[in-house]
């Protein structure tokens, strides 16, 4: 039988090429990765990060696994179960709650400095203040309503395993003892893709629990997007903590991403997360507004 050898030069060549839009997409990963790293590695502390691109699933992970203590951003995981429990019928959520002195906890939130049962609020009311001003009243009250233990049951009923609620809001004997509320960046950027998917109780309910997630407020991974990005999120910071959880609602890529730090100095945090938020969306501006050639055309 007849064989033909051709130069491997030449079967190069004339071999079906790669595509190589694709090769041009993973390179363009695998420089932002390398960018992320050098944010990352710029903290003096333990930082971990998760981004998920809700289109594709494709995802960035640095310490992803990594348990941290979450401050103020496990008031999400609160929100769900309260939105669970009025879902099943346990109470509504237009119920009125009294502001009770023995309620009341500093650190955050105004309802602190209220009189003894001279006002009330709905139990939405008290969500709102809870991620808007993290106001560790409300927390407490609307911990009180569900109890501590229903959240991690729901927690691990989405089969998010690392995420715990151990403690109530401003409890430092608790804190202490070692008993800190934990999540990972992997975890937190899981739950916030529940609720862009909507997977949670209902459509609906996610939808509403992600417009107070969208009120205006402050957060350091926030300032590393263009003004006016739509961005449903809850940061978090106790000493030596910072933590951010986000879902970016752009247009054509939305995404996902929770950063977290530990071991920090007192505002070390800050301009790293805000470099890790403006590479990320640099990323997927790019990949939702390009063509597949990486040519920007607007119609």
């Amino acid at each position: 039988m007849n064989r033909t050898f051709l130069p491997l030069a030449l079967t190069l060549l004339i071999a079906p090429p790669a595509d190589a839009q694709d090769t041009s997409l993973a390179l363009l990963r695998e420089k932002t990765l390398e960018r992320l790293e050098q944010a990352v590695d710029s903290a003096g502390g333990i930082v971990g990060l998760a981004a998920v691109d809700l289109t594709d699933g494709h995802s960035f992970a640095i310490n992803d696994t990594f348990v941290f203590p979450q401050a103020s951003a496990i008031k999400i995981p609160i929100m769900m179960e309260i939105y669970r429990q009025a879902h099943e019928g346990r109470f509504s959520l237009t119920e009125r709650k009294p502001v009770a002195v023995e309620d009341q906890v500093g650190g955050s939130g105004s309802l602190q400095f209220l009189g003894d049962r001279t006002s009330e609020l709905s139990v939405k009311d008290l969500c709102v203040l809870m991620i808007t001003l993290s106001d560790n009243t409300a927390t407490n009250m609307l911990l009180d309503l569900i109890g501590m233990e229903n959240v991690n049951t729901m927690l691990r009923s989405l089969d998010l395993n690392e995420t715990t609620l151990q403690r109530r809001m401003m409890d430092t004997a608790a804190s202490a003892r070692g008993e800190e509320n934990l999540s990972t960046p992997r975890e937190a950027a899981r739950i916030m893709q529940i609720l862009h998917q909507g997977s949670f109780i209902s459509p609906e309910a996610c939808e509403d629990m992600l417009s107070i997630l969208s009120l205006p407020k402050s957060g350091d991974l926030k300032r590393g997007f263009p003004a006016g990005t739509p961005v449903a999120f809850k940061p978090g910071g106790i000493p030596g903590v910072s933590t951010e959880w986000a879902l970016v609602r752009l247009e054509h890529r939305p995404f996902a991403v929770a950063v977290m730090e530990k071991y920090e100095l007192k505002g070390e945090a800050g301009g790293m997360f805000g470099e890790i938020g403006k590479i990320l969306y640099d990323y997927y501006w790019r990949i939702g507004s390009a063509s597949r050639y990486g040519t920007y055309v607007r119609p």
